[in-house]
């Protein structure tokens, strides 16, 4: 009995086996039936239409190359640009965390991070981040501006509303370098005066600081253009000939808002961003 049961297991198997070898031959017949239908159904068609087949598919396949390759990724990046002592970097630490730290900071390099504004931390959805970068207001360390336009959605001119009449003429100057930079002209890159420390009951008015720049970046404009082609280092001119310089003459958009890094009051600045690196 016990020899008749192993019998018994070892047909079942040879069952299954025959069984498995029978249904990979119909699998390769059938293969062999879909490929022939297919060389046949080629030799039906004419060379040129394969030929126009292959070069269409090549062709696509090198379009969505080149689109992978130099396809530019969104701009994302705002610069907080100006003079030392604007408050730049405080600016900077409010809008990443919603601190103070403790007054003036000074920086002699750039600060940069990407991070969702403290303001939207508790929003609930997706809340795309920001590159902040502040570069450092010291005129022999402005250069490091043109190393961040090229991916700049937004560029922040911080201006010191309470200090700003000892500093407009300097201010005006690196705002004119800025205004007239070939990368911010022809990418219309938008701009923001932004008019820090109006907390303080001496602080100048964003319209009388917006007034004064542009009546001394019409004395620039004026003086620069009397310098020799060869001596101008700007790209660009600024305004209308004939006509008093007002920021509204720009190819790119100039606006003016009011903040204060100390109090934390960044709304302004905020929505500037927001409205340039959509969340």
């Amino acid at each position: 009995m016990e020899g008749l049961e192993q019998w018994k297991v070892l047909a079942e198997q040879w069952k299954k086996q025959a069984e498995k070898w029978s249904s990979q031959a119909l699998e390769r017949i059938q293969a062999e039936k879909w490929s022939s239908q297919a060389l046949e159904y080629i030799h039906q068609v004419p060379p040129e239409q394969i030929y126009a087949a292959i070069a269409i598919l090549i062709f696509t396949s090198f379009l969505l190359i080149l689109v992978r390759l130099f396809k530019r990724p969104k701009a994302n990046t705002i610069l907080l640009s100006g003079l030392s002592g604007s408050g730049k970097t405080l600016l900077f630490y409010q809008l990443r965390d919603g601190s103070s730290h403790q007054g003036t900071v000074t920086s002699m390099e750039p600060n940069e991070g990407t991070f969702v504004l403290h303001s939207e931390k508790s929003k609930n959805g997706k809340v795309n981040p920001v590159h902040l970068v502040d570069v450092p207001g010291h005129s022999r360390l402005r250069a490091k501006l043109d190393d961040f336009l090229p991916q700049a959605a937004g560029i922040v001119f911080v201006v010191d509303a309470l200090e700003f009449l000892p500093n407009c003429r300097a201010a005006s100057e690196y705002l004119y370098d800025i205004l007239t930079k070939a990368s911010v002209v022809r990418k219309k890159i938008p701009v923001l005066i932004l008019c820090n420390k109006t907390d303080k009951v001496t602080a100048h008015s964003k319209e009388f600081i917006r007034k004064q720049l542009e009546k001394e970046i019409d004395k620039l404009r004026a003086s620069r253009s009397a310098i020799s082609a060869a001596d101008i280092a700007n790209d660009f001119t600024l305004g209308v000939p004939g006509e008093p310089f007002s920021f509204h003459q720009c190819q790119n958009k100039v606006t003016v808002a009011e903040a204060s890094g100390l109090t934390g009051d960044v709304s302004q600045v905020e929505q500037f961003i927001r409205d340039h690196v959509k969340s």
